[in-house]
């Protein structure tokens, strides 16, 4: 493994070394290192590039790794993972992809990953997005997540792209069945001519099923973010879809939610709020000793908390 894919695994998955329990750790388009338990079975596809990961029904408490790197520029990687989570399954998928880039040439990681939650099973799903490297090319990273919750199954999904990602379409198409929980919580910020959009949709399609689509994101200096969510109630169902973005310098935000209710007892909310920082709130934190840079720096940590 590169010593590059190691820097990269530590900023996006929190590995050092050899992670416990199964892994797929992926390098440049291609398996460097990949290891099945005893309950959850990792083999490669047979007619595209990916792999299968397959959880035994009632698996609790373990932790699946399935990190992406890219350590060079001048590479197009493009991955299929099929996930098949047993009934009553409890576990924690950690994701994430790294694209590292030296030269002129862009490089991008393209993943797409299903996922098939059966009844009563339970997912956490953590991906978290990083770009890093000192050549001009661009860091592309276009991951396209597809979920099925069976009744009484939930998903809760943390994704995080704080810096370094010259360019960005997140795509997440879900559907949940009778009782079915979703919960999806995006956290992003971009700056100088970086681009970001969001592309959310959910059909709750079972009685009881609900999905909550939450995300928090800054714009700074050029960049451009846009932030699309769709909720089709065609159940008794609840769903809430929620944008809060901070613009700052000449950065654009772009909210458009989409509610639609084919049942009578469909309930959907859409908030948002896009604005810059208040003035007070730096004022108040340069009172306590902190500079202006400081301060602002203090207030974004933890609205992206």
């Amino acid at each position: 493994m590169k010593d590059m894919t190691k820097k990269l695994l530590e900023m996006v998955s929190d590995l050092f070394g050899e992670p416990d329990g199964a892994y797929n750790i992926r390098e440049d388009g291609a398996c460097a290192g990949r290891k099945s338990s005893r309950n959850v079975e990792i083999v490669s596809k047979t007619d595209k590039p990916g792999i299968d990961i397959r959880v035994k029904p009632g698996t609790a408490g373990e932790k699946i790794y399935i990190p992406a790197c890219v350590t060079h520029s001048n590479v197009d990687d493009l991955v299929y993972n099929d996930f098949y989570i047993g009934e009553g399954a409890d576990v924690t998928i950690v994701a994430g992809c790294g694209v590292h880039t030296e030269g002129e040439e862009e490089s991008r990681h393209n993943g797409i990953h299903r996922f098939f939650v059966e009844k009563g099973a339970h997912v956490v799903y953590l991906e978290k997005h990083v770009g890093i490297g000192n050549g001009s090319g661009q860091r592309i990273i276009n991951p396209e997540t597809y979920i099925e919750l069976a009744e009484d199954s939930s998903m809760e999904m943390d994704t995080t792209q704080i810096k370094g990602v010259d360019s960005t379409n997140r795509v997440t198409r879900a559907v949940c069945r009778e009782n079915a929980r979703l919960i999806i919580r995006e956290k992003l910020m971009t700056h100088g001519s970086q681009a970001a959009e969001t592309n959310f949709e959910v059909d709750l399609n079972g009685e009881g099923s609900g999905a909550d689509l939450i995300s928090r994101s800054v714009a700074r200096d050029h960049s451009r973010q846009i932030f699309r969510s769709r909720i089709n109630g065609n159940a008794a169902c609840t769903g809430h879809s929620e944008c809060d973005a901070i613009i700052m310098d000449k950065g654009m935000v772009s909210a458009i939610p989409e509610l639609t209710a084919n049942h009578v007892d469909a309930a959907l909310i859409h908030e948002a709020a896009i604005g810059k920082i208040a003035g007070e709130q730096i004022v108040k934190l340069m009172t306590l000793g902190l500079s202006e840079e400081e301060a602002e720096a203090r207030i974004i940590d933890g609205f992206l908390k």
